[in-house]
């Protein structure tokens, strides 16, 4: 037998013998799978519920206490509909709130925008003033704009006095806002740009898109359609400004509305 023959059998020989290191299972994971992990694992929750067993029971009665009155609110402005606690909660808790660690309305104002979006447009699409010239996008835009919902449709709902977010470019007097807050006296007085400012507009108008998206969530699209059509689109219908419902369709806006009972119509047949 040649050298270089025995040299090959003791190197099989060693090899046999040799402990097989066993690989974690992370290792054996494809690449793919194992970055869909790390992925995964660097996303932060968007919203963690507290455990109302591990809060302080003076915490929790209030929050009690406030889910009732946001839930009366709502089906006083939205009646007959009846709001459940957690929805109500959610619809009125803006993310700026500490109390969003409970629930927020990040998800259904997101939700509520796009039914506003689906409303307008096939109102548009089906309104005799609907011109060639006339974009359908810069329409929506316009008439959608959440600074204007929050300005125009927000005092009509009465969510000033309800929702709770905490004002922004405010220095000391930037604290939570809600229904057993008072308001500072120059929060209460302002008007116009510093209302835009502290970002009161925005909030109210986000508020507004919850709204829709909880009513949609809760009581199915024909209700949240009557919605639009009675409660919101009438107040967009905004006289010499360049906010709101273009001029072209206030008339079709308004025929619309009492064909389905006026502002006051019923929300359900």
């Amino acid at each position: 037998m040649s050298k270089s023959w025995e040299c090959a059998l003791a190197l099989r020989r060693a090899a046999s013998c040799r402990k097989r290191v066993s690989m974690p299972p992370s290792a054996k994971l494809p690449l793919r799978a194992m970055s869909s992990q790390v992925a995964q694992a660097q996303v932060a929750p968007t919203q963690i519920t507290p455990n109302p067993e591990l809060l302080p029971r003076r915490m929790t009665e209030q929050w009690k206490r406030q889910d009732d009155g946001l839930v009366r609110h709502l089906n006083d402005v939205f009646s007959p509909l009846q709001f459940p606690p957690e929805l109500a909660s959610r619809i009125l808790t803006h993310a700026s709130h500490p109390d969003a660690v409970r629930r927020h309305n990040a998800r259904l104002s997101f939700v509520g925008r796009r039914v506003l979006q689906s409303y307008l447009l096939m109102f548009i699409h089906s309104s005799p003033a609907l011109q060639p010239e006339h974009d359908y996008e810069k329409l929506a835009l316009r008439a959608l704009n959440t600074y204007t919902l929050g300005e125009h449709i927000a005092p009509n709902w009465r969510l000033g006095k309800v929702i709770k977010w905490k004002p922004m470019n405010v220095g000391n007097l930037s604290r939570p806002l809600g229904p057993d807050a008072d308001v500072p006296a120059p929060l209460a007085n302002a008007t116009g740009d510093a209302v835009r400012s502290i970002g009161m507009y925005k909030v109210h108008g986000t508020t507004v898109e919850a709204v829709v998206g909880g009513v949609f969530h809760q009581f199915g699209g024909a209700v949240a359609h009557r919605l639009f059509h009675t409660r919101l689109l009438p107040h967009l219908c905004i006289q010499g400004s360049m906010e709101g419902l273009h001029a072209a369709y206030h008339q079709h806006a308004l025929e619309v509305c009492e064909k389905m009972g006026g502002r006051t119509g019923p929300l359900l047949r």
